[in-house]
């Protein structure tokens, strides 16, 4: 569909009808609602307002973005239909009704739909895509051209259309039996507990639940920087309860083709449906989820990422209905800029922080990751204060690197030697090892999080400027602890204590 938000008015003539103000207001009550996610609410609005005012175009098209987004399709031409009625020349509702058609894939009567949007608007950007795209799908020939009447094109009957998988849609949906338990999960006590008792419990005793009126299904949230064991400790609870588990990764599901995204998200939860018990991720949320609105390039403005997370909202408040044998838990590194409506009660509202490894838990990391090599003596203490503000990626990547080395010396020498402290020091000390991976992703993430004064030069005079970060008020307090940890991270005597015990330890003792 266009890039038209609902709380935008199309544009007028001075020969258009004029709205009645209590319709309007009715419709600026809708706009809020839908932008909200609120999408009964906002057919609520949008009825009263046409009860007012018949020949209300707006309030026509809002209504049928927003049957288009709870997936129905009949009532969403119908108001379509009317607005062309009213405004004959409107691009933007032949675009939806090309959309509506693309999703139904019916190419031929989303091409001819898409030429209507382009012949009323030549200038119309996103009607040329949507053509293009359409061509590059089917051949065209003289036959199948798109030149007779709407209704023509969108009822013509199976076998005059080609048959065609658009590129971009998943073809298949994988899930898989978890054989990742708590106990391979390192540290994280407290975390362990709550996920046993809330989601392990709930997938495997759903009737205990019910019977003291707790929720089911929905869902989880768990944030904090890159490495910390996000997707591994989703394994370990879909393991612990018997469960299957769906990785859903976002480069899978987004798609640049309209609808296709939807498509993809609805297939997701269609297999967890016919598969459960099931625990669906979706890892890397603030890309699928990201908020509507921003100013960002590409960011929230866009139309098709608005459907996007329009269509993931109508799936969560699916599972939120009908709960039973269906747990969805989120993951992201950057919690602020996953869109509020996923954050509330029901959807993502309970959150979990998975903060970097403490002392005792990147010892621990190192015997896990070096259990099943050929280990000789090796000073657990002295690495993990080498690998101080190491994630456990970064330390299960160490342990890695550092085989290599006894694997390489049997090979070449054919007589094997143990796996030694040496080994794991020459990883570490190698100009070439990138080090932390959190050292970089603490100072990249630090303007986005921590309001700044800066001193700058106005007209000769020094003038002190207040930039504030992406947390709003409430955000600031449900994230604390990240961002007090990103705080502590990218202090400066923070770095140098931390750079000082790193080296000790690779060096000293």
């Amino acid at each position: 569909m266009a890039d038209k938000n609902p709380s935008d008015p199309q544009p007028k003539s001075p020969a258009e009808h004029v709205v009645d103000i209590a319709a309007k207001e009715h419709w600026k009550k809708g706009n809020s609602f839908f932008e909200e996610s609120k999408f009964n609410e906002a057919m609520m609005e949008y009825n009263e307002a046409l009860k007012i005012d018949e020949k209300y175009a707006d309030a026509y098209f809002n209504r049928a973005l927003t049957e288009r987004v709870t997936n129905d399709f009949d009532a969403a031409k119908r108001d379509l239909e009317m607005v062309l009625s009213l405004q004959p020349k409107s691009a933007d509702a032949p675009l939806l009704i090309g959309d509506i058609a693309e999703s139904a894939n019916d190419l031929i009567g989303a091409r001819y739909w898409y030429e209507k949007s382009l012949a009323n608007n030549p200038d119309y950007s996103e009607a040329k895509n949507r053509l293009e795209h359409i061509d590059s799908l089917i051949h065209v020939d003289s036959g199948i051209g798109g030149k007779g009447t709407g209704s023509q094109q969108m009822e013509m009957s199976k076998p005059e259309q080609k048959e065609v998988i658009q590129e971009g849609q998943i073809k298949s949906v994988a899930f898989f039996k978890s054989d990742v338990k708590f106990t391979d999960v390192i540290g994280l006590e407290k975390i362990k507990r709550y996920l046993a008792d809330n989601v392990v419990l709930a997938i495997k005793k759903p009737d205990l639940f019910k019977k003291y009126g707790k929720k089911l299904g929905v869902g989880l949230l768990l944030y904090g920087p890159p490495g910390t064991g996000k997707t591994y400790i989703v394994r370990a609870v879909a393991g612990e309860a018997g469960a299957n588990v769906i990785i859903a990764r976002v480069n899978q599901i987004v798609d640049m083709y309209t609808g296709n995204t939807e498509k993809n998200l609805h297939a997701i939860f269609e297999q967890a449906r016919k598969n459960t018990p099931c625990v669906i991720f979706f890892d890397e949320l603030d890309a699928l989820g990201v908020k509507r609105g921003g100013d960002e390039p590409g960011g929230g403005n866009s139309s098709a990422l608005r459907l996007a997370v329009n269509q993931f909202l109508v799936e969560m408040s699916g599972v939120e209905a009908n709960p039973e044998g269906i747990y969805v838990i989120g993951a992201t590194n950057n919690p602020w800029d996953i869109d509020p409506a996923l954050k509330r009660s029901g959807r993502f509202g309970d959150s979990v922080y998975l903060k970097p490894p403490d002392y005792k838990a990147r010892r621990d990391l190192f015997k896990y990751y070096t259990r099943n090599k050929p280990v000789g003596r090796l000073d657990f203490g002295r690495l993990a204060r080498a690998t101080m503000g190491y994630s456990p990626a970064d330390i299960e990547r160490i342990a890695d690197k550092a085989a290599m080395l006894p694997l390489l010396h049997e090979y070449e020498h054919n007589t094997s030697r143990e796996y030694t402290m040496k080994d794991v020091l020459s990883i570490l000390k190698d100009k070439d090892f990138s080090g932390s991976s959190l050292d970089e992703w603490y100072s990249m993430v630090k303007k986005d999080v921590i309001t700044k004064t800066e001193t700058q030069m106005v007209d000769g005079k020094k003038q002190e400027i207040v930039k504030e970060g992406k947390l709003d008020p409430q955000e600031k307090i449900l994230y604390k602890a990240m961002v007090n940890d990103i705080k502590k991270n990218t202090n400066s005597l923070r770095i140098r204590i931390k750079k000082m015990i790193r080296w000790f330890a690779l060096n000293l003792f």
